[in-house]
């Protein structure tokens, strides 16, 4: 990218660069070491001959000779200086070990290029643009760049080990429940140990199922304990998120609240529970993934964010050449996330309307909305199915026969790192209260 004409000669150094390609082409194994990309080159000399040398180490010997053959065929020999100034190159070359050092030295110049690049086009676009594409851009240049700067790189596995022998040691001595963020839900967590950082987790119902009464119990179980979360509605105004949560610890119904038959001080009392709970709202309208991304980016270094819940994943915004592609682009991305911040990703998704036509109206994998590649994507998925919808008075769990008045089940059909489960849970809608059963209720689970 061509920096701006200010008089100021931009960062670079022009040695290490002679060098890092003279080293390659006298030692071409040392280039699958660097982790270089052709742009990070300042001169455009430089950046066509390394651009050759890759292309080349791909499919077979990257040499001298190679190289000045296959930058003829391109009709770039010239622009580079002939063969001559490649072969001056390699004079300076004895020794392969200090390649690292200067491959480094080109990233750092790169960088320095990149944020003074990214300054000027904000400085341009500050004249002509709104404040929301502004800041779209500014976010979207520098955390691409951070990704650059702070790529992942391989370790020997003795360092997972020990880790999670920390981990099982501190449940052991009773240090610590879980491994991951629980749901709240023992039937649920003595299955997958909690949701677990880097999973995404797939909650998928048709309408009218309780996938949003879900979610939030899901935020607000972890949140009692401790653990801060963040909650991306897309459907929902943060409004009508907080009616359903204040509604569960009042006992007053969301209709009762939206009309103000309640008594003030009662629910001024009961709502403290809730405004202290460490959970953050976002109802962004159709919100893109680089901007779920960075905003839970900043959430983690602030508040320390144990749990994204994004409901749901159908209205999200991403580009792409049809409607497929798009969820599967925002499915993707989502497990991305998960992995790269090491957070749970919990995505409430809908369903096509096959389930409907079946006898018994449970959905299956294959109803995954829009896009196979949730499916592919997910770690974990779980149905929300409340049979009393569709006029079954019983329903088999565990090859137990029980009432469907006021059950909500949620049943696993992808567990990547577990077994499958189905947990019956007590439902009131009209109150947003969705609760674990006791032993002795008809829907407790062996």
């Amino acid at each position: 990218m061509k920096l701006p004409e200010d008089g100021k000669i931009p960062p670079q150094v022009i040695e290490a660069e002679e060098l890092v390609i003279g080293t390659c082409l006298v030692y071409p194994d040392s280039i699958s070491e660097l982790r270089l990309k052709p742009e990070m080159f300042y001169k455009d000399s430089h950046q066509k001959i390394f651009a050759s040398m890759l292309e080349l180490a791909v499919s077979g010997p990257c040499d001298l000779v190679t190289v000045t053959s296959d930058l003829r065929k391109k009709n770039q020999l010239d622009s580079v200086g002939g063969p001559l100034a490649i072969t001056m190159l390699t004079t300076k070359v004895f020794t392969n070990q200090m390649i690292t050092n200067h491959a480094l030295l080109i990233k750092q110049t790169y960088i320095s290029r990149e944020y003074i690049r990214i300054g000027y086009e904000l400085i341009n676009k500050g004249y002509t643009e709104d404040i929301a594409d502004l800041a779209e851009f500014a976010e979207t240049s520098l955390f691409e760049l951070s990704d650059f700067t702070q790529a992942k790189e391989p370790v020997h596995i003795s360092g997972p080990v020990d880790e999670l022998l920390k981990e099982v040691e501190m449940i052991y001595n009773k240090e610590k429940s879980l491994i991951g963020v629980p749901s709240g839900y023992t039937s649920i967590d003595r299955v997958t140990g909690g949701w677990q950082p880097g999973n995404l987790i797939i909650v998928a119902g048709r309408p009218s199922m309780g996938k949003t009464a879900v979610a939030l119990a899901l935020a607000v179980n972890p949140a009692k304990l401790g653990y801060p979360v963040v909650v991306f509605s897309l459907e929902m105004s943060n409004s009508e998120l907080v009616t359903r949560c204040t509604s569960g610890v009042s006992g007053y119904s969301n209709q009762q609240i939206r009309n103000a038959r309640v008594s003030l001080t009662k629910l001024c009392k009961d709502s403290l529970e809730v405004a202290n709970l460490p959970i953050y709202l976002d109802d962004t309208p159709a919100i893109a993934l680089m901007e779920l991304r960075s905003k839970t980016k900043k959430m983690i270094l602030k508040y320390g964010i144990k749990l994204v819940i994004v409901d749901y994943l159908q209205l999200m915004s991403a580009e792409a050449e049809s409607r497929e592609r798009e969820v599967s682009k925002i499915s993707r991305g989502l497990k991305a996330i998960s992995k790269e911040l090491n957070i749970p990703v919990i995505a409430l998704s809908q369903l096509n309307r096959d389930v409907e036509d079946r006898k018994d109206k449970k959905p299956m994998l294959s109803d995954l909305r829009e896009s196979g590649a949730i499916e592919q994507d997910a770690d974990i998925v779980c149905f929300v199915y409340r049979a009393a919808h569709y006029g079954f008075a019983t329903q088999k769990i565990d090859n137990k026969e029980i009432s469907t008045e006021g059950l909500l089940s949620i049943f696993c059909e992808k567990n990547r790192n577990g077994a499958l489960f189905t947990v019956g849970l007590i439902h009131n809608p009209s109150m947003t209260i969705i609760t674990e059963p006791e032993e002795e209720s008809p829907f407790a689970q062996n």
